[in-house]
Protein backbone atom coordinates (compact mmCIF):
# COMPACT_ATOMS: atom_id res chain seq x y z
CA UNK A 1 0.00 0.00 0.00
CA UNK A 2 1.50 3.64 -0.80
CA UNK A 3 2.52 5.93 2.07
CA UNK A 4 0.11 8.07 3.24
CA UNK A 5 -2.72 5.56 3.04
CA UNK A 6 -4.02 3.96 6.40
CA UNK A 7 -6.91 1.80 7.28
CA UNK A 8 -9.20 3.34 10.00
CA UNK A 9 -10.57 1.16 12.96
CA UNK A 10 -13.82 0.78 10.73
CA UNK A 11 -11.85 -0.83 7.29
CA UNK A 12 -12.59 2.19 5.33
CA UNK A 13 -9.76 3.91 3.62
CA UNK A 14 -8.60 6.93 4.65
CA UNK A 15 -5.78 9.55 3.09
CA UNK A 16 -4.04 11.67 5.19
CA UNK A 17 -2.33 14.62 3.11
CA UNK A 18 1.15 13.83 1.96
CA UNK A 19 4.57 15.20 3.21
CA UNK A 20 7.73 15.78 0.67
CA UNK A 21 9.16 12.86 2.25
CA UNK A 22 5.97 10.64 1.57
CA UNK A 23 5.44 11.92 -2.09
CA UNK A 24 8.54 10.90 -3.15
CA UNK A 25 8.13 7.09 -1.10
CA UNK A 26 4.85 6.91 -3.04
CA UNK A 27 6.74 7.61 -6.04
CA UNK A 28 9.04 5.33 -5.54
CA UNK A 29 6.67 2.42 -4.64
CA UNK A 30 4.30 3.65 -7.89
CA UNK A 31 7.67 2.97 -10.58
CA UNK A 32 8.46 -0.20 -11.04
CA UNK A 33 9.40 -2.53 -14.00
CA UNK A 34 9.09 -5.67 -15.49
CA UNK A 35 12.18 -7.86 -15.70
CA UNK A 36 12.55 -10.59 -17.95
CA UNK A 37 15.87 -13.25 -17.77
CA UNK A 38 16.74 -16.12 -19.47
CA UNK A 39 19.21 -18.99 -18.76
CA UNK A 40 21.97 -18.86 -20.93
CA UNK A 41 21.15 -20.36 -24.52
CA UNK A 42 17.55 -20.96 -23.15
CA UNK A 43 19.00 -24.08 -20.66
CA UNK A 44 16.08 -25.32 -18.44
CA UNK A 45 18.48 -24.49 -15.78
CA UNK A 46 14.98 -23.36 -13.85
CA UNK A 47 13.40 -27.07 -14.37
CA UNK A 48 12.97 -28.37 -11.11
CA UNK A 49 10.69 -27.46 -8.88
CA UNK A 50 13.51 -27.60 -6.07
CA UNK A 51 15.73 -25.35 -8.66
CA UNK A 52 12.81 -22.57 -8.79
CA UNK A 53 12.37 -22.78 -5.17
CA UNK A 54 15.74 -21.85 -4.57
CA UNK A 55 15.66 -19.25 -6.88
CA UNK A 56 12.40 -17.88 -5.24
CA UNK A 57 14.89 -18.12 -1.41
CA UNK A 58 16.98 -15.78 -3.42
CA UNK A 59 14.76 -13.36 -4.41
CA UNK A 60 13.35 -13.10 -1.11
CA UNK A 61 16.69 -12.33 0.31
CA UNK A 62 17.42 -10.03 -2.16
CA UNK A 63 13.55 -8.21 -1.48
CA UNK A 64 14.56 -7.79 2.04
CA UNK A 65 18.61 -6.70 1.75
CA UNK A 66 17.71 -4.01 -1.17
CA UNK A 67 14.04 -2.97 0.24
CA UNK A 68 11.51 -4.13 -3.05
CA UNK A 69 8.42 -4.93 -3.76
CA UNK A 70 7.62 -7.64 -6.11
CA UNK A 71 4.60 -7.19 -7.43
CA UNK A 72 4.41 -10.03 -9.20
CA UNK A 73 6.57 -12.96 -10.31
CA UNK A 74 6.72 -16.27 -12.77
CA UNK A 75 9.72 -18.64 -12.41
CA UNK A 76 9.56 -20.83 -15.86
CA UNK A 77 12.27 -23.85 -16.83
CA UNK A 78 14.26 -21.28 -18.88
CA UNK A 79 13.38 -17.99 -17.46
CA UNK A 80 11.57 -15.55 -15.24
CA UNK A 81 9.38 -12.39 -14.77
CA UNK A 82 9.75 -10.01 -12.08
CA UNK A 83 7.38 -6.93 -11.87
CA UNK A 84 9.66 -5.13 -8.77
CA UNK A 85 9.33 -1.43 -7.63
CA UNK A 86 12.25 0.69 -7.70
CA UNK A 87 14.89 -0.86 -4.87
CA UNK A 88 15.39 1.68 -1.66
CA UNK A 89 18.72 0.57 -1.75
CA UNK A 90 20.77 0.20 -4.81
CA UNK A 91 19.41 0.20 -8.15
CA UNK A 92 17.47 -2.98 -10.15
CA UNK A 93 20.18 -3.79 -11.78
CA UNK A 94 22.38 -4.46 -9.12
CA UNK A 95 19.54 -6.68 -7.36
CA UNK A 96 19.39 -8.55 -10.78
CA UNK A 97 23.49 -8.98 -10.97
CA UNK A 98 22.89 -10.11 -6.99
CA UNK A 99 20.16 -12.50 -8.00
CA UNK A 100 21.88 -13.95 -10.69
CA UNK A 101 25.18 -14.41 -9.08
CA UNK A 102 23.77 -15.60 -5.56
CA UNK A 103 21.85 -18.78 -7.31
CA UNK A 104 24.35 -19.61 -9.45
CA UNK A 105 26.85 -20.01 -6.59
CA UNK A 106 24.66 -22.15 -4.36
CA UNK A 107 23.73 -23.97 -7.61
CA UNK A 108 28.09 -24.56 -7.61
CA UNK A 109 27.82 -25.42 -4.13
CA UNK A 110 25.38 -28.04 -5.01
CA UNK A 111 27.93 -29.65 -7.28
CA UNK A 112 25.73 -28.42 -11.06
CA UNK A 113 28.46 -28.19 -13.50
CA UNK A 114 30.46 -25.60 -14.74
CA UNK A 115 29.43 -23.22 -17.18
CA UNK A 116 26.99 -19.71 -17.58
CA UNK A 117 23.62 -20.22 -15.97
CA UNK A 118 22.05 -17.20 -17.05
CA UNK A 119 22.45 -14.77 -20.61
CA UNK A 120 24.51 -11.40 -19.52
CA UNK A 121 21.95 -8.92 -20.67
CA UNK A 122 18.27 -8.67 -19.42
CA UNK A 123 15.08 -7.26 -20.83
CA UNK A 124 13.26 -4.30 -18.92
CA UNK A 125 10.23 -2.33 -19.34
CA UNK A 126 9.32 0.73 -16.82
CA UNK A 127 5.93 0.33 -15.91
CA UNK A 128 3.95 3.51 -15.72
CA UNK A 129 0.62 2.63 -15.23
CA UNK A 130 -2.13 0.44 -13.50
CA UNK A 131 -3.41 -0.91 -17.24
CA UNK A 132 0.34 -1.64 -18.26
CA UNK A 133 0.82 -3.35 -14.28
CA UNK A 134 -2.27 -5.08 -15.11
CA UNK A 135 -1.41 -6.12 -18.68
CA UNK A 136 2.53 -7.37 -17.61
CA UNK A 137 0.83 -9.03 -14.55
CA UNK A 138 -1.37 -10.93 -17.08
CA UNK A 139 0.96 -11.72 -19.27
CA UNK A 140 3.22 -13.30 -16.93
CA UNK A 141 0.45 -15.25 -15.13
CA UNK A 142 -0.11 -16.83 -18.18
CA UNK A 143 2.94 -17.79 -19.61
CA UNK A 144 2.60 -21.16 -17.73
CA UNK A 145 -0.37 -22.02 -19.10
CA UNK A 146 0.87 -20.74 -22.95
CA UNK A 147 3.66 -23.14 -22.79
CA UNK A 148 1.26 -26.12 -21.80
CA UNK A 149 3.20 -26.65 -18.36
CA UNK A 150 -0.66 -26.13 -16.69
CA UNK A 151 -4.22 -25.44 -17.84
CA UNK A 152 -4.73 -22.55 -15.56
CA UNK A 153 -2.96 -19.87 -14.14
CA UNK A 154 -3.30 -20.93 -10.33
CA UNK A 155 -1.51 -24.52 -11.30
CA UNK A 156 1.39 -23.19 -11.59
CA UNK A 157 3.44 -23.00 -8.29
CA UNK A 158 6.00 -20.70 -8.69
CA UNK A 159 3.81 -17.90 -9.94
CA UNK A 160 2.16 -14.89 -8.20
CA UNK A 161 -1.21 -15.51 -9.27
CA UNK A 162 -2.68 -17.15 -6.02
CA UNK A 163 -1.16 -14.04 -3.96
Amino acid sequence: MPPGVDHTQDGFLRSEPLSESLIGQFSRWARSALYHLSCYQRRPELSGGERRDLFLRVLERARQKYRFVVTGYVVMPEHFHLLITEPEVGDPSVVMKVVKARFTKLLRHGGVRPGPIWQKRFYDFNVCSMEKRLEKLRYMHRNPVKRGLVTTPEEWKWSSFRT
